[in-house]
């Protein structure tokens, strides 16, 4: 395993469990004590993690995974969620991006679509994600916008009021957004409020919101909502989906597509 992957591995077991030793790291990961030990001192030094004796806990009371760490974990169901929403898309229509590794996959599946291959343009995609818009700006028949505003570094999203100038002057088919969290009493929810705020502004630009989520997101609450249930057209999921949360969502008006 190499030193990148090592690291991912060990900042998503902490950030599932809060704290991790270092003989429980080193047996989990099948490595030396001695590397987990070097692993938590260079993490600890670029502010990723707190070091204890012994083991390490997560840096802050609210922590939230870094874009760049996050490994492909439920990978394969995120690409099947990405196929969906992308099918959801017709060729033309103004198309607005969130943050996030769902709709990171969801752009790579549009840029990808044989329909999408030509145009004047193809599609219009307006993102405040910097990934996004750099992976689909060598796309020459899709027109890329880019919102204002200051970068975040977890999510490579730009935030604040500066996207708002940008933001008041477009209209777009459809906005899909990534989420950390969708339940049906609470709405659709980020980490961030100032992530959630711009994704509420994408939301109200947009003729329908579709919700790219995997099942493990559903019935979930975060700290800052994004838009309430009803504001949502479609929720695209995978097929581990809850039945009854399914139902839920169904019963509120939201069409649950299930990949």
């Amino acid at each position: 395993m190499s030193r990148d992957a090592r690291w991912k591995a060990l900042l998503e077991l902490l950030v599932e469990r809060g704290r991790l030793d270092v003989e429980e790291a080193a047996t989990e990961l099948e490595v030396s004590a001695a590397t987990i030990r070097r692993d938590f001192d260079r993490l600890a030094e670029q502010q990723m993690l707190v070091r204890t004796r012994g083991g390490a806990v997560v840096h802050g009371v609210s922590y939230e995974l870094p874009l760049r760490y996050k490994t492909a974990r439920r990978a394969s169901e995120k690409q099947r969620v990405a196929q969906a929403v992308a099918a959801l898309v017709a060729p033309g229509e103004a198309v607005g991006l969130t943050g996030g590794t769902t709709t990171t996959e969801v752009a790579r599946a549009l840029a990808v679509r044989a329909d999408l291959a030509s145009g004047t343009p193809a599609l219009t995609v307006v993102t405040n994600a910097l990934n996004i818009a750099n992976e689909l700006a060598v796309r020459p028949q899709f027109k890329i916008v880019v919102t204002g505003g200051v970068a975040r570094a977890q999510s490579y999203e730009l935030i604040g009021p500066l996207a708002d100038g940008v933001l008041g002057q477009v209209t777009l088919d459809v906005a899909v957004l990534g989420v950390v969290a969708f339940d049906v009493g609470h709405g659709a929810a980020a980490h961030d409020e100032a992530e959630a705020a711009i994704n509420r502004l994408l939301c109200e630009r947009a003729e329908r919101v579709v919700v790219a989520a995997d099942s493990s997101k559903l019935g979930r609450r975060a700290f800052a909502r994004i838009c309430p249930t009803g504001s949502v057209d479609t929720l695209v999921t995978d097929r581990a989906a809850d039945p009854e949360l399914v139902r839920g969502f169904e019963e509120a008006g939201v069409r649950v597509v299930t990949a």
